[in-house]
């Protein structure tokens, strides 16, 4: 049984964390003059950058016996992981803004196509990563206190429906509370990094992809070591904690100047 107020602190967790890109792209969008080409250039390049590209190249590396071989090795694994994430999305990010900019060069004179963007990409992160994992928990929390999931689960390999069993009796307010500064605190971070993108760019910086793939890796990290085992998650999320209240603090000082200017 999942308790009541388990589910009420996903549910919450949940619809917060969707309403966030939205709520956020109305309120900036007549600030910042953003277009909608830019918030849903965002999102399908996460979709196919993230989503599908970095996927299958983690199929391939971990499917191919040579490189797998390799990735046993938790030092390895950790640095490949969180290269492999900087790459993707920031060549996904990088030719998205070029494009942009192609497009619409007089858009370089301007702050809101790096935050449109911003909001695009970190908000199809939020609902895919996490707002519809989370609904299906909360669905399978549902049925199991109705005492019916095993049986929407008949055909399913009994392993695989022990851990759903298992995560479920996992779950609490306070992993509602944990989900909702993993996806705030990616959403701020992704915010960062086309903030960035988008301010080099029109520097014209000639580093701007480096530069990124070189920050995206580093912030991956603490979820590489997680993943490998090699540090708490609790100790992650603080990190990602902070790192996210950094950021957005930095966001906030630096969009309220852009504002001021009328950039």
């Amino acid at each position: 049984m999942v308790s009541v107020s388990t589910l009420l602190s996903l549910a919450l967790a949940t619809l917060i964390i969707a309403a966030m890109p939205i709520v956020l792209y109305r309120k900036l969008r007549p600030r910042f003059a953003i277009v909608p080409r830019e918030a849903i250039l965002g999102i399908a390049v996460f979709a196919l950058f993230a989503m599908v590209i970095e996927r299958a190249l983690h199929g391939f590396m971990l499917g191919n016996p040579a490189t797998s071989a390799w990735l046993a090795y938790p030092a390895i694994f950790v640095i490949y992981g969180a290269i492999a994430a900087g790459l993707c999305e920031e060549v996904g990010r990088f030719l998205a803004m070029k494009w942009l900019i192609s497009r619409e060069p007089a858009a370089l004179d301007r702050h809101g196509p790096g935050l449109g963007y911003g909001i695009g990409h970190g908000g199809a992160e939020a609902w895919i990563v996490g707002v519809l994992v989370q609904v299906q928990w909360i669905v399978y929390a549902v049925l199991a206190n109705r005492g019916t999931l095993d049986s929407h689960f008949e055909s399913a390999p009994l392993e695989a429906v022990a851990r759903i069993h298992w995560v479920l009796m996992t779950l609490s307010p306070v992993s509602a509370g944990i989900f909702l500064v993993e996806r705030v605190s990616a959403f701020v971070l992704q915010l960062g990094f086309s903030t960035l993108m988008w301010l080099m760019l029109r520097k014209r910086s000639r580093h701007a992809l480096g530069v990124l793939i070189a920050t995206h890796a580093l912030a991956g990290l603490p979820a590489a070591l997680f993943q490998a085992g090699l540090l708490p998650l609790i100790v992650a999320d603080a990190v990602y904690l902070v790192l996210g209240v950094i950021v957005a603090v930095a966001l906030v000082r630096y969009y309220r100047r852009a504002a001021a200017t009328g950039a």
